[in-house]
């Protein structure tokens, strides 16, 4: 999954988005510890982009500060993790996938879908058996995020100098690369 750019910036957005999925943010999962302002700290739109039913950017089940913003992180993994792989996933593969249980994984599937970023559809291997797929929404909505995690990154690395942002990049890289 390393990013095949040799540009600090890049390598360092990638060691961050592999560190993201694993370990601290699955540690206090289930604890009330999740979602402390989100990925960025604060609300705000997400390039325009709003939810089905005028929802805003965030969907029914917790835009910034609503009821269900402890599960904003555990909902990004699951875009992600739909996202990356390379056919769709079943509740359970994608429980593991992102880190939680199944039971919970049902639970984000249900807000995904009635936020338009996902549905579910017929295994052809097991009619007993559904999967889960990203949708254009889905896609956008995870697109949106990235942009802004991109776009607060570049503005950090800022002060920076080139030397620094490699050696920054070479170091998370052998983190995420060594990281259970």
């Amino acid at each position: 999954m390393t990013s095949p750019s040799s540009d600090p910036a890049d390598l360092i957005a990638d060691a961050l988005a592999r560190l993201r999925g694993r370990g601290a943010s699955r540690a206090h999962e289930g604890h009330g510890h999740e979602g402390h302002g989100g990925p960025h700290g604060r609300g705000g739109a997400m390039h325009g982009h709003s939810g089905p039913h005028g929802a805003g950017p965030w969907g029914r089940h917790g835009g910034w500060g609503g009821p269900g913003m402890r599960d904003f992180p555990a909902r990004l993994r699951m875009l992600e993790a739909l996202a990356a792989a390379s056919a769709p996933l079943g509740v359970s593969d994608l429980a593991e996938a992102i880190g939680v249980d199944q039971p919970r994984a049902s639970r984000l599937v249900q807000q995904g879908v009635e936020n338009g970023w996902v549905r579910r559809e017929a295994d052809p291997d097991d009619a007993r058996r559904t999967r889960i797929v990203l949708t254009d929404d889905g896609r956008r909505m995870l697109g949106g995020v990235r942009g802004q995690r991109r776009d607060r990154l570049d503005k950090a690395l800022a002060a920076l100098d080139e030397d620094e942002r490699a050696e920054l990049a070479r170091l998370l890289g052998k983190l995420a690369d060594n990281w259970e």
